[in-house]
C-alpha cells in the first residue's frame, strides 16, 4: 500500500456562505442533489447510514435515497436486517451523502421510523420482480452456508410466486426526520465551509461551523 500520508487534494471547486443557503433545509438539499445529478456524479443518491444497536455498538453502510416524504429521507430495506434492529432498539441515525465530483457534503442526524404499509406497497410493487423476489429470498444480514443456498431461495421463491409476489411482511420503508444538516464545502487550506442547520421547536437556526 502507497504511503497514505502522502496522499492530499487540494478543494477548490466553489464554497458556500450563510447568504448562498436557503432558509429550509430540505430545500437546499434538493437544490444540491439536483446539481449533483446535472454533474453526473455517480448514484447521487447513494448515502451511508449509520446505527447504533442495543449495546451501543455503532454500524455503518451504503443505503439508497428513495424519496424525501414530508421533509424526511426515506430508504427501503429488511426490517430483520442488522440496521433494521438496531433501529429498533435506537432509532438515532446519522446520514452521510458524499458528492466527490463537487467535493461536497451533506451530512443529516435525526430520528427514524417506520414508513407506512401503503407507501411501502406503492414502492415494492414499482420494483423490477427480480427484486421483488431477492426480498423474499435473502434473510439480511444472518449467516448462510453458501452462494448456493442464497440462489436455491430464489428458485423456490419464484416457483411460489410466479410474477406476482407480495410484499414480505419484514419488508419495508423507513424515514428519517433531521433534527441537524450540515453542508459542507471542500476548500482550499482545508479551510471548508460547513453551513450547519438545528433544528429549534419547530424552526431552523443557521450557524457556521469551524472546519
Amino acid at each position: 500500500m502507497e504511503n497514505l500520508a502522502n496522499l492530499r487534494k487540494t478543494y477548490a471547486r466553489g464554497s458556500l456562505a450563510e447568504s448562498d443557503v436557503d432558509t429550509d433545509p430540505i430545500k437546499q438539499f434538493g437544490m444540491w442533489f439536483e446539481q449533483a445529478s446535472l454533474a453526473q456524479c455517480p448514484e447521487p443518491h447513494a448515502m451511508s447510514l449509520a446505527t447504533i444497536d442495543a449495546s451501543g455498538a455503532p454500524s455503518a453502510r451504503i443505503v439508497l435515497l428513495k424519496g424525501v416524504i414530508d421533509q424526511q429521507f426515506v430508504f427501503y430495506t429488511n426490517y430483520q436486517s442488522q440496521k433494521g434492529t438496531s433501529i429498533a432498539s435506537n432509532p438515532q441515525v446519522a446520514l452521510l451523502f458524499f458528492w466527490h465530483e463537487l467535493e461536497r457534503q451533506v451530512r443529516i442526524e435525526g430520528t427514524c421510523s417506520l414508513l407506512s404499509p401503503e407507501l411501502s406497497d406503492t414502492y415494492y410493487y414499482s420494483r423490477p420482480i427480480e427484486s421483488r423476489i431477492g426480498a423474499w429470498a435473502s434473510p439480511q444480514s444472518r449467516v448462510i452456508p453458501s452462494r448456493e443456498f442464497l440462489e436455491s431461495e430464489e428458485k423456490n421463491f419464484q416457483s411460489k410466486f410466479g410474477d406476482s409476489p407480495s410484499r414480505p411482511p419484514h419488508w419495508g420503508g423507513y424515514m428519517v426526520k433531521p433534527h441537524r444538516i450540515e453542508f459542507w464545502q471542500g476548500r482550499p487550506s482545508r479551510l471548508h465551509d460547513r453551513i450547519n442547520y438545528k433544528r429549534v421547536d419547530q424552526t431552523w437556526n443557521i450557524e457556521r461551523l469551524a472546519p
